[in-house]
């Protein structure tokens, strides 16, 4: 058995590793931490699907998109299954697959993903949220990808003025 404490601390050290750059180190860490939440707790336990959140981030920094994009979407069906569709976890993993499929420059697809994403976090969370404002500026960047330069300036400016009132 593997305590708990020893799989966060794997997972953590993975995230650091990566901070520094260090991506191959942090991918094999953050697999080292996936698979004792597996095996402890299960596949669609929170902290399993937090760590596996994880390492397709680790992946989408190394540009292995296509590993990261599949990652992203067990994590929103075992959230959507087991949390609801509006849940913030849920919301997160929205906003993270729409993130590699802009990525990949899948625009049309990750421009749905970042408007459902502000719009559960507007309705969850409300519109003067720090995940709110990080949706608003997640949406404007792909609409500045896709040219929608009037609409991402008046994302940006809602985003800004919501930072600084946080």
């Amino acid at each position: 058995m593997q305590h708990p404490d020893t799989l966060a601390s794997r997972n953590n050290l993975a995230l650091v590793l990566r901070d520094q750059g260090k991506y191959e180190e942090a991918e094999e860490w953050s697999r080292r931490a996936l698979q004792g939440y597996r095996t402890e707790l299960g596949a669609h336990h929170p902290h399993t699907l937090t760590s596996l959140s994880n390492l397709a981030s680790i992946l989408q920094d190394q540009g292995n998109n296509n590993e990261a994009e599949a990652m992203n979407r067990r994590v929103l069906e075992a959230y959507e299954e087991e949390l609801g569709i509006q849940h913030p976890d849920t919301l997160r993993s929205v906003s993270n697959l729409a993130s590699v499929l802009q990525g990949q420059k899948r625009y049309g697809e990750a421009e749905a993903l970042h408007r459902r994403a502000l719009r559960g976090r507007e309705k969850q969370l409300g519109p003067q949220h720090p995940d709110t404002a990080k949706s608003a500026g997640d949406l404007a960047s792909v609409l500045r990808d896709l040219g929608k330069r009037e609409e991402a300036e008046e994302l940006e400016r809602q985003a800004q003025e919501t930072r600084e009132e946080a």
